[in-house]
């Protein structure tokens, strides 16, 4: 009998948690989520000249399963997902590894494993499961074993791999972000300034070796970049009727729907690389700069979660999502402007795919759970 009320017990004291860690989600984050993903839904509505079927309803339905998903995620302790960290991420180098045998091409390039409704870039989920993983194997390392180079070993092959997968499909952007994102991993956890100098002179003595391993197309955008005129009907065409567009927008606007680069078909790719540009073009500065300031609040509250976080996985983990997301950002707005060679990074949440949206809205869900359970107890430092 004691037994059995016991049990009664546990189970209430469960559901009493659960409630609990509900009050405990940061409820300010998940609004601003949804309103950059209504921001997404108006762009879309309009890339579409007005026809909501054709991009904007399937970006509300996505972003809706992808919020209960990432809600869901959020309640998971977070002592869990450490313990599963290199298990996603064997499972995310898995479909990296498929991608290269089986996966759909597109352009040129071999990214994408088919799914039916969605079609899935591991390389984005990949960038998610590194940070996680790097969290976990830097969580409890001490600063005396960050100083030991063989304790540096594995977490480099895990970086590298990855990157040298992800580079050959080719997508040399995301292998870009994701050797970053490693050394911000690396850097937060407290990885002597000296290596990370021996890693850039590596890097620079690499830099003539890579450059002949890329593709012609991918020469043409740095030498577009570096002078988008030579080719303005050629390779220069997108970027010079982004920055058309961009200029083109003033201060307020033309006006929702009476942008006239986007839809006299003129804005390559309109719904995915340059939706910031569609944004200016019908919303103006004032839009660019609303849309931009929205985004990099979902930064700022991530490197909050890392200050906030009583344990080092929550401190890594706040820091590689907020370095993530903040990549996306910088290289979409970069690349649309001209500043940096045109390299196929949408927006996030707010750029029609699914693939971006998913990875993005997984890397919350965790950081959510972050903040849940920003006192749990993982343990003293391994020395």
């Amino acid at each position: 009998m004691s037994q059995v009320f016991e049990k009664r017990l546990l189970t209430r004291d469960r559901g009493a948690g659960i409630f609990q860690n509900l009050w405990r989600i940061p409820w300010a984050f998940v609004l601003l989520l949804c309103a950059i993903g209504a921001i997404g839904y108006v762009a879309l509505y309009s890339a579409g000249s007005g026809n909501p079927d054709l991009y904007a309803n399937k970006h509300a339905l996505r972003f809706a399963f992808c919020l209960v998903m990432m809600l869901c995620i959020g309640l998971v302790d977070i002592r869990i997902i450490a313990r599963l960290a290199w298990l996603g991420y064997a499972g995310a180098l898995g479909l990296l590894v498929l991608v290269a045998l089986h996966g759909s091409v597109g352009g040129g390039a071999q990214r994408w494993i088919d799914l039916g409704p969605l079609q899935l870039q591991p390389s984005e989920l990949m960038k998610i499961m590194l940070v996680v993983a790097l969290a976990a194997w830097f969580s409890r390392a001490s600063w005396e074993r960050m100083g030991n180079p063989l304790f540096l070993i594995p977490p480099a092959v895990a970086v590298l791999i990855p990157v040298a997968l992800i580079f050959k499909q080719p997508n040399l952007g995301t292998a870009m972000i994701t050797v970053v994102l490693g050394a911000a991993i690396f850097w937060a956890a407290g990885m002597r300034w000296w290596k990370f100098a021996l890693a850039a002179a590596a890097a620079a003595a690499a830099a003539p070796i890579v450059y002949d391993n890329l593709r012609d197309y991918q020469r043409a955008r740095i030498h577009t970049f570096l002078d988008p005129e030579s080719d303005p009907l050629g390779a220069g065409y997108n970027i010079i009727q982004s920055k058309i567009a961009l200029g083109s927008g003033g201060i307020w606007g033309k006006g929702f729907l009476q942008g006239t680069q986007g839809h006299l078909n003129f804005l390559p790719e309109k719904q995915t690389d340059f939706i910031f540009t569609m944004i200016a073009e019908e919303f103006g500065l004032v839009g660019a700069l609303t849309t931009l300031g929205l985004l990099m609040l979902v930064v700022t509250y991530c490197f909050l979660v890392a200050l906030r976080s009583k344990h080092q996985f929550g401190r890594l983990l706040g820091i590689g999502l907020g370095t993530n997301y903040f990549l996306y950002i910088f290289v979409n707005v970069a690349m649309v402007t001209g500043s940096i060679p045109v390299g196929g990074v949408p927006l996030p949440l707010i750029s029609h795919g699914g693939s971006a949206m998913l990875t993005a809205m997984i890397g919350f869900g965790i950081l959510i759970s972050a903040h849940v359970y920003r006192d749990a107890e993982f343990g003293p430092a391994r020395e």
